[in-house]
């Protein structure tokens, strides 16, 4: 019964774990020793000539009682095990699961994955990655794991001499999905949201979001891309737009279009002459918009509801994400979207900046997830899209820094370090800009008009996490200070009173002494330098002030 199987695979992963990891050290260490390092060839040296380990001596004894040869008999006893359980056990979650697991982790090893790519089993199953052959792949609860076997797949028919030991191409590999992909694409809308393609289209955007998984290097990401645009890429839009309302079908989508769009290892790297770092952004900016207005154009769940991240900030948070990974994914050149009248850039922060600011402050600092998504999202558009920021309504433009302000307190020092620089961004660029005619800084002044203490509630709130706020946040703030400083003296000079005046006369000589030495040799300039040595001295001050401050 399935107890017997999940306790096969349980003793097949601690039989990878200790078996073939120490096989794979000295094999995949030993093809490191043509590196010429001669600390690590002698290293190998000892590791091979030394005797096998007491557990790896247990194993051979037992291959040998068992009168199985060697490990590579044993490893191919194991995958052909997996095979059986991926075909006839499709409805246990559990084991397909934990035998995926397992197939993964082998993959993962320098000689097991070698070993693999010589069976028989492992072929097929790079032949025949079909619910034909696998009816796990039709059952709606396995979905995840098609994530799993199909990142696999791809590792293992990517790796060195992986598409001529398995005697199948990518592009082969990649026929049935787009085989799916051509006959979703030919669809109506109408015919599109009907209830049959439902279990098609999560299923191929979750085979997708597995094989773009393994993709590492320019050469083959770009194989993907070349397979897919210009035929298939249109189809995703049109999904986000008439599947906006089921979790299930624009979870898949997003979780594929944030793996598509993310830049890992620099493998979104197209030639000098390619638009398709533009055509990518234009494909992601036409699902963020659809899914958007979409979901704005749907009224809010009742407060309270217990489904309310499901249903509505799941989504939200996901395609932010996606939006992220392409403003920040340095391979687009944003400027030429408005050279040439291209709304692509512009609707997309529009949509995006009507999702985010939807979204009450409470619920931001409520669900994590969420919340890093809202500020990495807020920083990229002050490190990038300042225009766009600046040249928003006051009203709007005072709700995200309050909401920037919020977050420099969080608990969560990710969340505080990508308010942190957002601040910098916004008062290097007043710095830089003082004086200068430009559109952005009439805007940033008017802002600022009506709001004059904005810098200076800023200042105090970064100096109070500095000297009294827990230590995880500490690098976090530090960042945007001196910036704030020369952006605004007055408020530096305002806060120092203000502290001077709350502590007792001893200590107040104490900390102007403290003071002096921070500010000593610290030019009017924001250059790296600078800002470095700045640090420091903030490091020393805070050290030191906290020895005798009194709240």
């Amino acid at each position: 019964g399935p107890q017997l199987e999940l306790a096969l695979l349980f003793y097949f992963q601690n039989f990878r774990r200790v078996y073939m990891f120490m096989w794979d050290q000295m094999s995949g260490s030993s093809s490191s020793a043509s590196t010429g390092d001669g600390l690590s060839v002698g290293m190998i040296v000892a590791k091979l000539d030394a005797a096998p380990s007491t557990k790896q001596k247990i194993y051979q004894r037992m291959f040998e009682h068992l009168g199985m040869g060697d490990h590579t008999v044993v490893a191919n006893i194991i995958v052909t095990k997996m095979g059986n359980n991926l075909k006839f056990w499709p409805e246990e979650q559990d084991i397909v699961g934990k035998t995926l697991d397992l197939f993964h982790d082998m993959a993962g090893g320098y000689s097991s994955s070698k070993l693999l790519l010589t069976l028989d089993t492992v072929r097929f199953l790079a032949m025949h990655h079909t619910e034909d052959h696998f009816p796990f792949l039709a059952i709606p609860g396995n979905t995840r794991h098609r994530t799993t076997f199909h990142a696999t797949l791809t590792r293992l028919l990517l790796s060195p001499n992986g598409e001529e030991k398995l005697g199948l191409t990518f592009d082969q590999f990649m026929e049935p999905i787009l085989k799916i992909l051509t006959h979703l694409g030919a669809m109506s809308p109408q015919e599109l949201r009907n209830e049959n393609c439902r279990r098609p289209l999560i299923g191929v955007l979750r085979d997708l979001r597995g094989i773009t998984a393994s993709l590492h290097n320019r050469k083959t990401y770009s194989a993907l891309f070349d397979l897919l645009h210009p035929n298939h890429l249109p189809l995703l839009a049109k999904v986000a737009d008439v599947w906006y309302d089921q979790t299930d079908v624009i979870i898949s989508l997003l979780r594929f279009m944030h793996e598509f769009c993310h830049n890992k290892a620099n493998r979104v790297n197209f030639d000098q002459s390619s638009p398709n770092g533009i055509l990518l952004f234009r494909c992601t900016s036409d699902v963020v918009c659809a899914y958007g207005r979409r979901l704005m154009a749907t009224p809010q769940p009742p407060p309270g509801d217990p489904e309310l991240y499901k249903k509505r900030y799941k989504g939200l948070s996901l395609s932010l994400h996606v939006l992220n990974s392409a403003l920040g994914g340095n391979y687009v050149c944003f400027g030429v979207f408005e050279l040439y009248n291209d709304k692509a850039l512009e609707n997309v922060l529009e949509v995006a900046l009507q999702m985010a600011l939807s979204v009450p402050l409470d619920d931001i600092a409520a669900y994590p997830k969420l919340s890093k998504a809202y500020y990495s999202f807020i920083e990229i558009l002050f490190r990038s899209h300042k225009k766009t920021v600046f040249q928003l309504d006051t009203s709007i433009f005072m709700q995200i820094m309050t909401t920037v302000h919020d977050g420099l307190q969080s608990s969560d020092a990710t969340i505080s370090s990508f308010c942190a620089n957002a601040i910098d961004h916004l008062t290097t660029y007043y710095f830089n800009n003082q004086g200068k005619d430009k559109l952005e800084m009439h805007a940033l002044s008017k802002h600022l008009a009506a709001q004059p203490n904005l810098f200076s509630s800023l200042t105090a709130t970064l100096f109070n996490l500095l000297l009294f706020g827990p230590p995880q946040n500490h690098w976090a703030v530090m960042r945007p200070m001196l910036s704030l400083m020369l952006a605004s003296e007055s408020s530096f000079t305002a806060y120092k009173d203000h502290l001077l005046s709350s502590q007792s006369p001893e200590n107040q000589a104490k900390l102007n002494e403290t003071l002096n030495k921070l500010l000593s040799d610290v030019n009017r300039s924001l250059d790296s330098a600078n800002r470095d040595r700045f640090t420091q001295k903030l490091t020393a001050f805070r050290v030191t002030a906290r020895q005798f401050l009194t709240l």
